[in-house]
């Protein structure tokens, strides 16, 4: 039988499914393995499910010669060097759709918890700090009839932004392209990121990370933010300039920010970012429920039987590169 490598504990199901078609190691550790050990358990596997924590490039691709897909369990796949994968003969897979309704969720949570001070107003019982507070004390900020300012109107941001509308939120977007279904949404298209930026009470990010997108807002971008504006990312931590945006919170440039990914996960913590009290961080937990667990798990082994099968791979990301669309 085919051997597949997979780098984290999946959902039961989706072993026992892949299972039928390939010899399956499973690591269990909590972490990734040791670089050692990774190139020792793929150096014979046609296959990695990877999941999308843990990074592959073209030196391991070379420690396994008969290596046909990454699965990743991911939507995101920038922890797959991808042109090195392509210049193998390598496809590269992933996991959209399953991700979109468990993050669309974080990011309206965050957008509340942060606007709301949960956090902050959360901790105060248990310190004996709940007071009768008078109408104009431990004041947050209102999240419904606000501007929604949306970059990037994938899956996850439209998901994002039929939630909004719940909230009466009027609702901007930016993205390369013009959606199809903006009446449907009730958004509205915006030209450029500045003019969003400065428009948008929230602005919640939802791009993939790319050469293009690293670092889209910077200094001079969250300069362009009002004073009393959130900002939300739940995409990839490089997207933001993490050092501008500490100044900018620091400074009360902007009112806040949320954030489910950093610059480098884990963060280290001793990072400046958390000694402010104007942000609330979450350590990747965008897919981190029980039902999108089991979603992305068989979502993935799904794309490793269609290779191991010689079938099209249903979720390829390189495919294009390979000549195989």
């Amino acid at each position: 039988m085919p051997k597949v490598f997979v780098s984290r504990r999946l959902a039961q199901q989706a072993i026992d499914m892949l299972s039928q078609y390939a010899e399956v190691d499973v690591w269990k550790g909590e972490d990734a393995p040791p670089r050692d050990e990774f190139l020792r358990r793929i150096a014979d596997v046609d296959g990695i499910v990877l999941w999308g924590e843990d990074k592959i490039d073209g030196a391991a691709m070379d420690a396994a010669p008969k290596l046909k897909l990454i699965a990743n369990v991911s939507v995101g796949y920038d922890n797959i060097d991808i042109e090195a994968a392509a210049k193998r003969g390598i496809m590269a897979s992933n996991t959209p759709g399953v991700v979109t309704e468990s993050t669309a969720d974080l990011t309206m949570a965050l957008m509340l918890a942060i606007a709301r001070r949960l956090v902050e107003m959360a901790s105060l019982p248990a310190k004996g700090e709940w007071k009768l507070w008078g109408p104009m004390d431990m004041l947050g900020h209102d999240v419904h009839h606000k501007t929604l300012g949306i970059i990037g109107m994938g899956r996850i941001g439209s998901a994002v932004a039929r939630r909004a509308k719940g909230f009466s939120m009027r609702v901007i977007y930016h993205n390369r392209h013009r959606h199809p279904d903006e009446a449907e949404l009730g958004v509205e298209y915006v030209a450029d990121i500045p003019t969003l930026l400065r428009e948008a009470d929230f602005v919640s990010i939802h791009v993939p990370l790319t050469a293009e997108t690293k670092h889209l807002i910077g200094a001079k971008e969250l300069a362009m933010m009002k004073p009393t504006a959130f900002l939300i990312n739940t995409a990839r931590g490089k997207v933001v300039d993490q050092q501008a945006l500490y100044q900018a919170l620091k400074r009360r440039q902007i009112a806040g920010a949320a954030i489910d990914v950093t610059y480098t996960e884990p963060i280290p913590k001793d990072d400046p970012l958390l000694s402010l009290d104007n942000i609330i961080v979450t350590p990747h937990i965008g897919t981190q429920t029980g039902e999108t667990g089991v979603n992305m798990s068989v979502l993935a082994v799904e794309n490793m039987i269609a290779a191991l099968k010689g079938e099209p791979v249903p979720n390829c990301v390189n495919c294009h590169l390979l000549g195989k669309e």
